[in-house]
């Protein structure tokens, strides 16, 4: 059966791109670190170009004080898990993809298991030790990592 990319035509039509540029991100299997005020928007964008395969880790709770830069969030996620609910919305965005919410903590007991599954790495976390710990467990499998800057952490 043939694959319906209606959705996808726009940036199908981008030159050197195509069907099989789509096919591509289709197959791709990208994990997201952190599903806070990096984390959402990556998600939301990921999801809309079709990436078929999305790892939200987080082992946090949606609190009220970061509605503002947490856009998958509303008032009445407070207190639920971010992965879960990140997770969630994102599917409802784009039922053709698969969302994954790991409700876990990533640490050196499970780092190098956890981006073992996955084509990409996007950091979206707040913290150096996170950040320096998804590094090493990339450059050491060989991932692609990307990574933003954070502006609302204060220096440790």
């Amino acid at each position: 059966m043939a694959e319906n990319f209606d959705r996808y035509h726009c940036q199908m039509a981008l030159p050197g791109f195509a069907r099989e540029g789509q096919m591509q991100l289709k197959n791709a299997r990208v994990l997201i670190v952190g599903a806070g005020g990096l984390g959402c928007p990556v998600g939301q964008y990921l999801a809309a170009a079709g990436i078929g395969l999305i790892g939200l880790a987080d082992d946090d709770l949606i609190s009220e004080s970061n509605l503002h830069r947490q856009i998958l969030f509303t008032p009445q996620d407070i207190g639920l898990s971010k992965a879960a609910v990140a997770a969630a919305r994102l599917q409802l965005q784009n039922p053709g993809i698969q969302v994954l919410p790991l409700q876990i903590r990533v640490d050196v007991r499970n780092i190098m298991e956890l981006l073992a599954d996955y084509d990409l790495v996007v950091d979206g976390t707040d913290n150096f030790e996170s950040k320096y710990l998804l590094n090493d467990g990339c450059v050491i499998l060989g991932k692609p990592l990307v990574y933003g800057p954070f502006t609302d952490m204060k220096a440790r």
